[in-house]
Parts: structure tokens; sequence; C-alpha cells
């Protein structure tokens, strides 16, 4: 790795339209697993000016039988789960308004030629939900062991959100993007160099004394979020630089699950499988893996095993057991990464990083996903039964591995 570079990460806000997607094919991923927690869910959602549109394929109790026939009540469950999503979001505007739009709900029965290789049956455990490679990682750079770039880039926006919803900010409206760019020496934040803050907001904030107060407050938020340290004479602000940004939402651009996945993990600061989270049940690797990847990684930086950590883990579909399991401690590991591979093989409550092992061990088959669909599933605070792959409970677990 080098030493001194600079280096960027962007974040999106819970109105911009991929993460409206986002969020409500998680709020019907919770919807179902709340009805039964075996459940198997790929919901995909398109938004785009004033529709919603539903598609992918879904199995459970209480839910959808294997023909196709909704249970009493459900499809209305699903239509209001996904206005009162856009709704909790803020969208009442003209061109996309919860209560207006136009809904359509196309999705149908599991393929029976996947259950048949995801399902537990005889003596064959319960099978991944696809093949892939997943990848975890944590560094040292921020006290959620994040890449500082993300971090920060999803803080800004958490907190203009916040002031949005509380009335503090009347001007802005939901869509937003953020950009950090910061500074390394020596491997370490020195500088931020650039800062880009893109926000929808109210008629007329984009000229005049109110596009200089849409300006002022964006820099205090800034100045909240970033150490003072990071924020020079040289730091260069990007605010609204298209200038006006009046329509934005689905009205401005259509957006559809799973595609902000560097958003939602590392923010290019570590590989990525390829593989979307949202409205995808614990079953699917793409979600479960990464999260166990991440919680193996963010257990490593706790321990002091190392400052920086990937992880990647490896699945065939229908096969229970990981292909594969790599450590990379990028050079800063206080062990080598092979004896941490072993340690982590060690470790009994991970069940052997099967899909069933990893749902047991961080209680997966739960509906606590659409916290997870705006501003990162990575580097949140792990609070009650939500991100529980953020906990470092088995940092004291890999240290005695490693000492036996």
């Amino acid at each position: 790795m080098r030493d001194n570079y600079l280096f960027t990460s962007e974040s999106v806000s819970e109105g911009h339209p991929d993460k409206v997607a986002d969020q409500i094919s998680d709020a019907i991923v919770d919807l179902f697993l709340s009805k039964d927690p075996e459940a198997r869910v790929a919901c995909e959602t398109l938004v785009t000016t004033q529709k919603v549109v539903l598609a992918g394929e879904i199995r459970g109790r209480g839910i959808m039988d294997e023909a196709g026939n909704w249970a009493e009540g459900v499809r209305e469950e699903i239509e209001r789960a996904a206005r009162e999503t856009v709704k909790a979001i803020g969208y009442e505007q003209d061109g996309f308004h919860w209560d207006r739009l136009d809904f359509a709900n196309h999705l149908h029965p599991q393929s029976a030629h996947i259950a048949q290789g995801v399902d537990a049956s005889g003596n064959k455990d319960e099978g991944a939900g696809d093949q892939g490679i997943m990848f975890g990682f944590a560094c040292d750079e921020t006290p959620d062991l994040m890449p500082a770039t993300l971090d920060y880039s999803h803080k800004i926006l958490e907190a203009m959100a916040a002031d949005r919803h509380s009335g503090a900010a009347p001007f802005l409206e939901p869509d937003a993007k953020s950009q950090v760019t910061l500074r390394f020496e020596n491997g370490r934040p020195a500088e931020a160099t650039a800062i880009v803050v893109s926000t929808q907001h109210a008629e007329g904030y984009d000229s005049g004394d109110q596009e200089a107060e849409l300006k002022a407050y964006v820099k205090g938020v800034v100045a909240k979020v970033l150490p003072a340290e990071l924020l020079t004479a040289n730091t260069v602000y990007h605010i609204n630089p298209t200038g006006s940004f009046v329509i934005g939402g689905p009205d401005g651009d259509s957006g559809l699950t799973g595609r902000k996945i560097i958003v939602d993990t590392y923010g290019g600061a570590a590989p990525h499988g390829g593989g979307a989270f949202s409205g995808k049940d614990p079953t699917k690797v793409d979600r479960s893996a990464a999260y166990a990847a991440r919680w193996l990684a963010k257990n490593i930086v706790a321990a002091g095993l190392a400052r920086r950590c990937t992880i990647q883990l490896a699945y065939a579909i229908g096969v229970p057991e990981p292909l594969s399991l790599y450590v990379d401690t990028h050079g800063t590991g206080t062990v080598e990464d092979s004896a941490i591979e072993a340690a982590i093989g060690k470790l009994e409550r991970l069940g052997g990083l099967t899909p069933r092992g990893i749902r047991t061990a961080l209680g997966l088959n739960k509906p606590i996903y659409a916290a997870t669909a705006a501003y990162g599933h990575f580097g949140r605070k792990a609070e009650g039964e939500l991100f529980p792959w953020e906990k470092t409970d088995l940092a004291g677990e890999l240290k005695a591995a490693l000492a036996a």
C-alpha cells in the first residue's frame, strides 16, 4: 500500500432513487420475515415518475402458496408497506407522491429448481442460495472501523436528513449525494481536500441569499461531521455544482434495487463480489455471508490483530460449506494471515460459515433489514437486534483460538 495518496468515497441519501428502491425492497423482506422467518424473498423494485413496480420470486407460509395464490390481505399489506416507505422518506411531490403513485406488484413463486438446492432434505444441510464471492472489510481509520471517506460521506447525509425531518432545514428535499476526498499521510487521514454535496432543494435556493443560506448550512453540517483538523483553508467545497436541483428523486431519475453496492459497503476501499443486498432474505449468501465477513474483519481489527483486514468467502449454489476463506491484513497484522484463517475455523459459534450457521450466529431470520437500506450496511451502531454483524463480540474468541 502507498502511504501518501488521495482517496474518495461517495454516499447517497435515503431519497436517492436507487435508495428508495432498496428501502421498498427491504420493507417487503421485513414484512415477509415477520410472517414466516423461513420465507424466501428476492424482491426487486423499480421507481420512476409516480410509479413503483415490484418483481421477483418469493415463498413463505401465510404469504403465497406454490400455485401463486396470495394469502388473504397480503397483497394489500405489500402495497401499504411500499407507500409507507415512500411517505417516511418524505416524498409528497408532484412527480412522486406516496399517496398518488401508481403501484404494480409482479412478485411470483420461487423457482422449484432453486428451492431444491437451497432447502435442507434428508442428510443434506441447507445449501447456499446462489454461487458467488463475498468480501468483508474493516480498518482503524474511524471509531466505526470503516474507511474514513465513506464514513464521513454517510454521516453528512444522515445529519442533513435528520434536519430535514425535524424541520430544522425546511429548504431541503429528500434526494442528495455527498462525496469526500481525503489526503492520506503515512496511511492516515490528514486533510479533506474536497467536499461535494448535491442536494435537492425548495424553489429559489439556487440563487441570491437563499443559495448562500443553503451553502452555509451544508458547510456547517460538514464542520460538525468531520474532525476539525481535517478541514483546512485548502479544503474545496462543491455544493450543488450544477446549479438548480429542484426536480429530483424518482421523478428526476429512475431507481432500481441494488445499484449502490459500493455505497452500501466500503466506498471502494475494499473489493466487492458484485452481489447486492437489499430485497434478499438471508439464505442468499450475497447478503448473509457479506455480513459474516464484515463481522469477522471488524473483530480482527477490534482485537488488535491488524489495523486493516479484508476477508473473502466463496460459495456454490446448493452447497452448505464455503468453498474458500481468505484473510488479508495488508501487512498490518500482528500474526500471520494463515494463523487468523485457522483461528476462524476453530470458532464453533460460526457454524462452519454455512448459510444456516451464519443466520443462527447473527440472528438474521428477523425483520431487521429496512434499517440497513440507506446510509450503508456497515459502520452502523449495533442496537438490539439491528446490525448484529457490527458487534465486536468475537474479538476475545479469536485471540483465544490463536493462543490455543
